[in-house]
């Protein structure tokens, strides 16, 4: 603690250079939270995936519809307890900007599939009176400020009505949430009626998107998906049966191996900055050679002016990193509500921390350690005499 005044006074020797560099810093440790946040998001929802749950689609693309009638084959084979389908439905409400995912299913069997999504036993009986009852998450509710009772008006974009064009309405009889509050951004969307939607389309009908699975306890769920699969092998319709971890896996396959992406644009952020900040430190301590050879001269050993150069980058490097790791803690709730409902779960979580400031010491050592070396190596003579 007594070489504290020290260091801060080299710190602060030239003071826009430090500023400016600290900023550098700051702001590529913000991108890094960001980045972190936004990849930690997209993962979530294949984490939160339940490994006793089976996604089939068309077997050549997720946007192939398969006959409803493949519902009722599904539940007949061996080691499905349950099952429910889904469509994509694809609306907007009011205006493109509150976009926000509607699935067309089986309300009443899909909440079975899922337990996470608790609805009261009383507006469970109301869907169920309600042909044209729909549930919606409690984050969009509270979004747009719908209760109960409402008539909530969906501008299709795919199905249009048979009588009434692309204008369509559901009453709003059921708002659903999550057991696990931190898993409300996951399952931000609103459920619709199959029954009649597919009584009300003007195309399609009779078919729908995907089907949902539950397997029993103990059944391979490998093998049932491959039952499943040979049903259809030879209809029309044929399917592929996987794991919903693995679908959802394979889904964000398709945007692109975002994780490969995050890290090439840090790995970019990361090398210019460790030029930028090797360059300050070595400038830092070039015009300070006289001031360390005085020290050295008044006792200070080799070893301790290499631990106070390496003290001045390891300080500099991870007091700005924490500024910008933590001024991304502060964005990120300004910035979800922005967001489509698959990031309302956005969060700088510890790991990102801990992530941030190992990357962080690991700048501080890279370009602090060839200074270092140069300060301890210092000859007295030649430092005081300009050379």
């Amino acid at each position: 603690m007594k070489y504290l005044p020290l260091l801060w006074a080299a710190l602060w020797r030239r003071k826009p250079r430090t500023i400016f560099t600290g900023l550098s810093i700051a702001v590529s440790f913000l991108l890094f939270g960001l980045l972190n946040a936004f990849n930690q998001a997209l993962n979530s929802g294949v984490e939160l995936s339940g490994s006793d749950r089976l996604i089939t689609t068309g077997k050549y693309s997720l946007t192939q519809l398969l006959p409803y009638g493949h519902y009722q084959q599904i539940l007949n084979i061996e080691g499905v307890s349950r099952a429910t389908h889904a469509s994509w439905f694809g609306g907007v409400y009011q205006t493109e900007r509150n976009f926000f995912p509607q699935f067309v299913t089986d309300v009443q069997t899909y909440l079975a599939l899922y337990p996470e999504l608790v609805l009261p036993a009383e507006q469970r009986e109301a869907l169920r009176l309600n042909r044209s009852g729909a549930v919606v998450a409690r984050t969009l509710a509270d979004r747009f400020g719908w209760s109960v009772g409402d008539r909530v008006p969906i501008r299709a974009t795919i199905w249009p009505q048979k009588d009434n064009g692309n204008a369509w309405e559901f009453d709003l009889v059921g708002i659903f949430d999550t057991r696990n509050p931190r898993e409300r951004g996951q399952y931000e969307m609103m459920l619709l009626p199959y029954t009649y939607f597919d009584e009300a389309r003007r195309f399609g009908r009779g078919m729908v998107g995907w089907f949902v699975s539950e397997i029993e306890s103990g059944a391979d769920a490998v093998a049932v998906g491959r039952a499943v699969d040979e049903q259809f092998a030879n209809s029309p319709f044929p399917t592929r049966s996987q794991t919903e971890k693995a679908f959802n896996q394979a889904f964000l396959k398709q945007l692109g191996d975002i994780g490969f992406i995050i890290s090439s644009i840090m790995g970019a952020v990361l090398f210019t900055l460790l030029l930028l900040t090797g360059n300050t430190m070595m400038q830092s301590v070039r015009e300070r050679i006289p001031e360390l050879a005085v020290l050295k001269t008044l006792g200070f050993a080799g070893h301790q002016l290499l631990a106070l150069v390496l003290a001045e980058s390891v300080t500099l490097c991870l007091l700005s990193a924490a500024i910008g790791i933590g001024l991304t803690g502060l964005l990120i709730p300004l910035l979800v509500p922005h967001l489509p409902g698959g990031f309302a779960g956005m969060t700088l979580g510890p790991q990102a921390w801990l992530q941030g400031l190992g990357i962080a010491s690991g700048l501080a050592l890279l370009v602090g350690v060839p200074p270092a070396l140069r300060a301890q190596r210092l000859d007295i003579v030649q430092a005081l005499g300009g050379h």
